[in-house]
């Protein structure tokens, strides 16, 4: 099998099993709620229910992106042991941490100049991230090189596309995203934002709909304007704790389509801080984002 480990970070919010059966070490990004920092990885103390327990009792919990020296300690080990690194790393548009890595990168690469690390830039978020860790993988079962890969990466990864609905209006005031006074009406009137990841790895909000189900109709409908061979896809569902809303997705997407390949999970608490309870998200692959 090809020399060199696929590595990410905790935002891919892809299964812990999933990543431990396929050898990627995953770095935890943290976050902070109640006066108490946490680390999103397999030794978290909070489950992701207590964390959106809490944020729906109104605990507001803050981000910090990726630590330069935390990635030195993950990756390090990987190149005394005579291997190679592709980083998979959370959108640029969305985090620091992409330069934090890049200068890990640097300061490992003067110590073992007969290594490489390759950082690519996601340009994804949540399990859209962790979708192109998926082709990734598959990629390097094929005995791709890391070269290849990377550069299969860099050519694909503005066809996966991110489709967003959230429940609350006013994380996505917190974020930027809405006005207060958007927030406040839309949430009075039922209103139901509906967003995706363009090509630069921003969150940009694309229609406003009536109602959950419009809303999660409207993720279908973008879905057969762009998917490519939609039945033969493996196709990724992320949620906020509304696991129900996430299989009900499912059943219309594989009715519509003929999909016969899910992976469904909960979106992490350094996702969750600024999506919120409720949202639920829809990664293919497709002609555009």
């Amino acid at each position: 099998m090809p020399n060199y480990v696929i590595t990410t970070d905790s935002t891919v919010d892809m299964p812990r099993d999933y990543l431990q059966k396929n050898q990627v070490p995953c770095l935890g990004l943290s976050f902070s709620m109640a006066g108490i920092h946490y680390v999103d990885d397999e030794n978290c103390p909070l489950s992701s229910e207590q964390f959106y327990s809490l944020v729906r009792q109104g605990q507001m919990p803050v981000t910090a992106q990726a630590n330069m020296t935390d990635f030195i300690q993950m990756v390090e080990p990987l190149l005394a042991e005579g291997r190679d690194v592709l980083h998979i790393a959370f959108s640029s548009g969305l985090s620091g941490s992409l330069n934090s890595y890049n200068l890990g990168a640097q300061d490992l690469l003067g110590k073992y100049p007969d290594r490489k690390i390759v950082v690519v830039d996601s340009l994804c978020a949540s399990m859209g991230e962790g979708l192109l860790l998926y082709h990734a993988l598959q990629n390097w079962h094929k005995d791709m090189s890391l070269e290849e890969n990377a550069q299969w990466l860099e050519e694909n990864k503005l066809h996966l596309c991110h489709w967003f609905t959230v429940d609350d209006l006013h994380h996505l005031h917190r974020g930027g995203r809405v006005s207060k006074a958007s927030a406040i009406l839309g949430s009075l009137m039922g209103i139901k934002p509906v967003l995706h990841v363009d090509d630069e790895g921003h969150l940009i909000l694309v229609e406003k709909v009536r109602g959950r189900a419009a809303s999660l109709s409207a993720m279908v409908k973008h879905m057969a304007e762009t998917a490519f061979d939609p039945k033969d896809q493996m196709v990724f569902i992320s949620h906020g704790d509304c696991l129900e809303d996430a299989k009900k997705l499912e059943a219309m997407v594989r009715k519509q389509f003929g999909v016969k390949h899910f992976m469904i999970n909960t979106i992490g608490p350094v996702i969750g801080t600024h999506s919120g309870p409720g949202t639920l998200a829809l990664f293919f692959l497709g002609s555009k984002r």
